[in-house]
């Protein structure tokens, strides 16, 4: 097994009465509820908990890509992996990923991700996603095209990457002259690349027939991931191939301390401000942005999102989060890893307004006590 520290880097300050004054935490949020001063203290305190799982023997840090929104506050998350390339010795860097389709040219994607590379000595992960519904809103970006600029964008990157340049580029979104990125990744033939979902059919299949690493996008039921991770093994053997449980991740959210009802009662303030104010306007499926059958299979599972469960032991029955003891965390996450069949596990320890020294001592304490029982699932 593999564990990651993943980081949203949310907003904590919104209004007590936010979510029935606002419709969405997405695109049209009001941006005069940001303040630059303690946005530029989150920052530095999210990035330190990044680099704090570095010196606590994780395996990996996880960042990820969002436009316009309080959910998650990283419209650019290779500026996070530079610093994380500098910050860290040993984790990997698994940007998670670049949405393709909102860069223009993609080959910007290419060489930001080298960079990032060679400075870590070659660590990071290379995530690439189609981007989530509400970014086609705040790019203004054509949503009926999302699968054809993604697919072209990522042939064009791994292109870029494997290939002599210069050579020239002429697809139905971009043409490009000359393509000869300098610097090229120091991984070889190119950094391992991760694809995280949401149960689109789609994208199950792109990843399966290209032998990547699909990751589970979180806040559904757990028969959810399961029956998204047997359809991923299902397209593999489809593919003419064994699924590894290496090419699958589950993200979770998780927290620890001394004991069960302990962590609860820390954790659980923070949660909830996450899912009623954070959540809401996540799912937003724009027309086109993927096909009938997968936009009726999201529809189908939205009764088993997180928002849905209102009491602790439905949080914890539909494996929404993982909260308690360390003997409870490791317990649960023993029954549950080999259910799914997943290799890697990301972990989300901070939500919400959950504050740094909360955040820390979990991790700690899932580092030193929960990771060792785990290591050889």
């Amino acid at each position: 097994m593999k564990f990651f520290a993943f980081h949203l880097m949310p907003w904590d300050r919104l209004p007590a009465d936010f979510a029935q004054r606002h419709a969405s935490a997405w695109t049209w949020i009001p941006n005069a509820l940001y303040d630059p001063a303690h946005g530029g203290t989150l920052y530095n305190r999210y990035l330190d908990e990044l680099v704090l799982a570095d010196r606590l023997g994780f395996d990996g840090v996880c960042v990820n890509e969002h436009h316009q929104n309080a959910y998650g506050l990283m419209p650019s998350p290779n500026l996070m992996g530079a610093i994380l390339a500098r910050q860290t010795r040993n984790v990997k860097i698994a940007v998670i990923g670049n949405a393709l389709p909102l860069y223009n040219p993609p080959t910007r994607v290419a060489e930001e991700f080298a960079m990032i590379d060679v400075i870590s000595g070659g660590r990071l992960i290379a995530g690439m996603v189609v981007g989530g519904g509400p970014e086609y809103f705040s790019f203004s970006v054509n949503p009926t095209f999302a699968r054809s600029m993604f697919s072209e964008a990522f042939d064009l990157i791994l292109r870029a990457w494997t290939e002599p340049g210069p050579f020239e580029h002429y697809g139905q979104h971009w043409k490009l002259r000359y393509v000869n990125p300098w610097p090229r990744p120091l991984q070889q033939p190119h950094p391992p690349i991760w694809i995280p979902g949401a149960g689109s059919k789609e994208t199950i299949d792109f990843v399966a027939q290209r032998r990547f690493g699909y990751m589970g996008i979180p806040y559904f039921h757990l028969d959810f991931f399961q029956r998204n991770f047997d359809m991923f093994r299902d397209a593999c053997n489809r593919a003419g191939y064994t699924a590894s449980p290496e090419q699958l991740g589950w993200l979770l959210p998780i927290y620890c301390a001394e004991t069960d009802e302990q962590a609860w009662n820390e954790y659980e303030p923070h949660l909830r401000y996450f899912i009623d104010n954070l959540l809401q306007g996540l799912v937003v499926l724009p027309p086109g942005y993927t096909s009938a059958r997968s936009v009726a299979a999201i529809g189908k599972a939205l009764d088993k999102f997180m928002s849905a469960a209102k009491t602790r032991q439905e949080l914890e029955r539909g494996g929404y989060v993982v909260v308690g003891s360390p003997a409870t965390v490791r317990d649960r996450l023993s029954e549950l890893i080999p259910r799914l069949g997943v290799g890697n596990l990301l972990g989300l320890f901070q939500m919400g307004t959950l504050p740094h020294e909360l955040t820390c001592r979990s991790m700690t304490i899932f580092a030193e006590q929960v990771i060792p029982g785990l290591r050889n699932l």
